[in-house]
This record gives structure tokens, C-alpha cells and sequence, in this order.
């Protein structure tokens, strides 16, 4: 993909500072993934490499604990980050059907992103918002009640 780690230069840099404010501290470990994971856009090899070395921790350790945590990606993440809800309210209003229809209109199944990374899909198990459903959310937009036929504009407003 075009849109894959950003991992030279000002990023590094800032990396670095991170590293050395937490050097030596195994502790620290999921706040410094936290932070990294903000100025990456997600996790990359390098980039857990380094913690692990920074921090004196296991990479087995370390991926680990980013497998664990659904918060922590090793995959770039789209411009727009598209999240459905799959909730008992939403799935019996068709959270299904809206799923099919992202499919069918960007290729994507969740935990993807498009080739072109302007989109990337998830799905949630509720966004409090049953009342709604069935509810997506784009980047923190908040869409309800959303019918499949709804989805082609809804995704049109964010190619802009």
C-alpha cells in the first residue's frame, strides 16, 4: 500500500525523545505504545522493535500486549475510519445489511482498508446509540438509523 509507515525523519525524532523519557522502565510499556501509536497512525515493526529495546522488554512481550488490546492496530489505518455497530439493537436492524453494502461499495471487510487508504472498517459491539440503529460512525460522525440504500451518500460526503 502507498500509504504505509511514515517512519522517517520528524516521527523518528519524536520517537526517540519518547524513548529515552521512558528508557528502562518495562512499566511504561502500554503508555509508550499508546503515544508511538499516535504518531504513527498505527504500530510497525520497526517501531516495536525499538520499544522492546528501549524499554527492556521481550518483542514477544511487547506483541503481546498489542494483540491483546483492540486499541493497538500493526496495520495502517484509512483517512476515515469507518465503525459499525453490531449490538443486539443494530444487528436486528440491520447492521448486516450495511456491512454487505461497505463490502460491495469499497472492497473492504472489517480490519481492512482500502487500497487507496481513505477508508477503513470496523466493527463494534455497541456505540451506545441503540435507540438509533442500526448506527455507524465515521471518523466521530455519527450516523443513524441508516438503511443500506443511505450507505453510497453517506461515503460520498467523505471521498471529498
Amino acid at each position: 500500500m502507498s500509504f504505509g509507515c511514515k517512519c522517517g525523519g520528524e516521527l523518528n525524532s519524536k520517537l526517540d525523545a519518547l524513548l529515552d523519557r521512558y528508557r528502562g522502565q518495562p512499566s511504561a510499556l502500554i503508555q509508550v505504545l499508546h503515544q508511538a501509536q499516535e504518531l504513527y497512525g498505527y504500530l510497525p515493526r520497526k517501531v516495536l522493535q525499538r520499544v522492546a529495546g528501549a524499554l527492556n522488554v521481550p518483542l514477544s512481550q511487547v506483541y503481546g500486549v498489542v494483540s491483546f488490546y483492540s486499541f493497538f492496530t500493526i496495520h495502517p489505518k484509512g483517512k476515515h475510519q469507518i465503525s459499525v455497530c453490531k449490538g443486539t439493537a443494530c444487528y436486528v436492524r440491520g447492521a448486516g445489511q450495511l456491512l454487505d453494502r461497505i463490502k460491495e461499495e469499497l472492497g473492504l471487510k472489517p480490519g481492512e482498508t482500502t487500497e487507496d487508504g481513505q477508508f477503513s472498517l470496523e466493527v463494534v459491539r455497541c456505540l451506545g446509540a441503540c435507540g438509533l440503529g442500526p448506527v455507524i460512525t465515521v471518523d466521530e460522525d455519527v450516523h443513524a438509523r441508516v438503511q443500506p440504500e443511505r450507505m453510497s451518500d453517506i461515503l460520498a460526503a467523505y471521498r471529498q
